[in-house]
């Protein structure tokens, strides 16, 4: 679940990162008043969950109230890559002596968090990976241990930050990794984490992702949750219990276990198709969960044929099938299905289908021909 940059600063705040102060503003009229609150000049930043707002124009510095007010009228509403900006953070302006860059992420190779430190901050990490990877100091830490202070002295020494801020630095990290291990994130990311004039160490810009699996342990952290940010059928799917991500094809999957699901993917690719998603159903799927899979898949305009691939363990195939008529009966699908059931119940499955009698659904025994056959449906819609 990624976080607004201000929702990022809720936690920063809860765990003792030092940050500008600021005010979340849904309105121009909110934005006003917040501006005025916090005091000139002060700075109005776009809160969509994308990077590179300020090169779109989505972060200006209002030296007063009018140019707060302008400023807020101009980012709300507007397009960035594609997101809406539907709310502002009003932050207190912050002069800047050095910029650095920080941040805790899960390295899934090394089994371990990876913290990374630079004094190239304020610019796009990737690029700075990519031409100056020695400008990037990183360290794995052993969670058994977790982070310790002669961790941040060392990061600090080899990215040569000023040697005055050392100790702050490392203070910064520590506070870091651990609001990274206490809120079950998977990345926590400052860019930039700024020196002031006065040596003060401070997190200007908020990058926090947390793990969705464990948001049972965190309900506070339920609310952060940005709906207008996420993917409309994701959405729909996350909200029924369903796995699923969306793809760029025109071919709905549907399949229990992800490792079927996966497979059949590639099948699907190796016939020449294009998956329109993933979605796994899960082992045990029931009638209402098969009906639901399939209001989420049809969601997607851009599907033109759906490949049911279900091979029945724990899942049923006639409670697939069962699924499957009461989906029809209910949305009436205006594009071909093909289904292909094999495993527990599968006869049964098979003549339920054969019995009901669905307009444009096709039946095959092989994942080969199943993909075979949604392809060829797919290019002839």
């Amino acid at each position: 679940m990624d976080l607004l940059e201000y929702q990022g600063k809720q936690l920063f705040a809860r765990h003792g990162v030092p940050a500008p102060e600021g005010r979340p503003a849904s309105t121009v009229e909110e934005a006003v008043a917040a501006a005025d609150e916090i005091g000139y000049p002060c700075v109005v930043k776009a809160q969509v969950q994308i990077g590179g707002r300020g090169k779109a124009g989505g972060i200006k510095l209002a030296k007063d109230r009018s140019e707060a007010e302008e400023n807020a009228r101009a980012i709300l509403g507007m397009d960035i890559r594609g997101l809406t900006v539907h709310e502002v953070w009003i932050e207190a302006a912050s002069e800047i002596a050095s910029e650095y860059y920080a941040s805790v992420v899960f390295d899934r190779s090394a089994k371990a968090p990876l913290m990374m430190l630079s004094t190239k901050g304020g610019m796009d990490i990737e690029e700075v990976a990519a031409s100056d990877p020695d400008a990037i100091a990183r360290l794995h830490i052993d969670p058994l241990i977790g982070f310790q202070d002669f961790h941040g002295r060392r990061l600090a020494f080899e990215a040569r930050v000023d040697a005055d801020v050392v100790r702050p630095v490392g203070s910064m990290l520590a506070r870091l990794y651990g609001l990274f291990v206490e809120e079950d994130a998977t990345l926590v990311e400052v860019n930039p984490l700024i020196v002031t004039p006065e040596r003060e160490v401070r997190a200007l810009d908020a990058k926090v992702t947390l793990d969705d699996n464990a948001l049972f342990r965190h309900p506070e952290n339920a609310g952060l949750r940005d709906v207008s940010g996420e993917d409309e059928q994701e959405r729909m799917a996350k909200e029924r219990g369903l796995t699923y991500v969306k793809l760029d094809g025109d071919i709905g999957i549907l399949g229990n276990g992800a490792g079927l699901v996966m497979s059949t993917l590639d099948v699907v690719a190796e016939a020449g198709g294009a998956p329109a998603n993933f979605l796994d159903a899960g082992g045990g799927s029931k009638a209402e969960a098969i009906t639901s899979a399939v209001e989420v898949i049809l969601s997607d305009p851009k599907v033109k044929a759906v490949l049911f691939n279900i091979f029945g363990g724990i899942t049923r195939c006639d409670e697939v099938a069962r699924g499957l008529i009461e989906a029809f009966a209910k949305i009436d699908p205006k594009v071909p299905f093909v289904v292909r059931l094999d495993g527990t119940n599968d006869v049964e499955g098979r003549r339920l289908l054969a019995e009901a009698r669905l307009p444009n659904v096709y039946t095959e025994s092989t994942m080969d021909g199943a993909a075979e056959k949604v392809v060829e449906l797919a290019r002839a819609a």
